[in-house]
């Protein structure tokens, strides 16, 4: 199973970026992954696990903001479909130096 969370936060004053940073971080050093900006999953062995995970998770959430969780199958999750955008042909891929005016 994995749990994705999904987080809106406000970061408009200095109190949202730390409540912000404070949660981004309690997310990473519990193990979670991040898939997207604001997108971030972790695996759990069975639901029982999965619920502490979610339970972690409303303990540290910041006072402001939307956060989402969901719980899939690693079956659910391997079908996931990887859509990719046009290739960027502005993107520079040489080694030699560059200035801009």
């Amino acid at each position: 199973m994995r749990v994705l969370v999904f987080f809106d936060l406000p970061s408009v004053t200095s109190s949202d970026r730390k409540a912000y940073s404070k949660f981004r971080k309690h997310l990473v050093n519990s193990g979670f992954m991040m898939m997207q900006e604001s997108v971030y999953c972790k695996l759990a062995l069975n639901m029982t696990v999965a619920n502490s995970i979610m339970n972690s998770v409303r303990a540290n959430k910041p006072p402001k903001g939307l956060i989402q969780m969901m719980v899939v199958t690693e079956n659910q999750y391997s079908r996931m479909e990887y859509v990719l955008g046009e290739q960027n042909t502005q993107v520079i891929t040489s080694c030699e130096r560059l200035i801009v005016l």
